[in-house]
């Protein structure tokens, strides 16, 4: 397969790594918006850049009628968009917050978590997560999709990051230095 990496950063280093293992080649590493030379090239885009360049990189993909991968989070208010983009040239678009197999497993758990605390009112939600410096977005797109999980199934009708309301999931989001990132509910 032939794959285009639109954002170099760790993850695009990391996927590389993995696709040329597996007998894949890379016709583009993107890590500017002005770059997208080989992408009528690739078979596929896989997309883990910047909330300010997803949109971008998704859309000139799409225009491309080259399906896209994307792990990029913070760009969702424009996701609609995308959409059309895929129904107007027929192509193919994958999201997720999170690929980790055990992060989806714990977006399972707390969408079962919110299912079986809507019959107890007196128990509330709070979450906590921790990430490395480096991480550019402040509450992750994985802490909202284990708040959305909840949120589905229970009294809860939005998530905030301080001065959480009674209807409301407070998600404390810490930066430090060096450490993985950790989801507590």
């Amino acid at each position: 397969m032939k794959i285009a990496l639109l954002g170099y950063g760790k993850m695009g280093k990391v996927i590389e790594k993995i696709a040329v293992e597996r007998g894949h080649e890379i016709v583009l590493k993107k890590s500017s918006e002005s770059n997208f030379e080989g992408l009528e090239n690739a078979d596929v885009a896989i997309e883990f850049s910047i909330p300010s360049a997803a949109v971008y990189n998704i859309s000139e993909s799409l225009n491309k009628e080259i399906p896209v991968v994307s792990g990029t989070t913070g760009w969702l208010e424009h996701y609609h968009e995308i959409e059309n983009l895929c129904l107007k040239n027929n192509t193919g678009f994958i999201y997720a917050s999170n690929f980790s197999l055990g992060v989806n497993i714990f977006f399972e758990l707390n969408d079962y978590l919110g299912k079986i605390m809507s019959k107890f009112n007196q128990y509330n939600v709070s979450m906590q997560e921790i990430h490395h410096t480096q991480k550019l977005d402040a509450r992750s797109g994985t802490a909202i999709s284990i708040a959305n999980a909840i949120i589905n199934n229970s009294k809860y009708e939005s998530w905030t990051l301080e001065n959480p309301k009674l209807n409301e999931i407070v998600i404390e989001a810490q930066r430090i230095e060096n450490v993985p990132g950790t989801h507590s509910v």
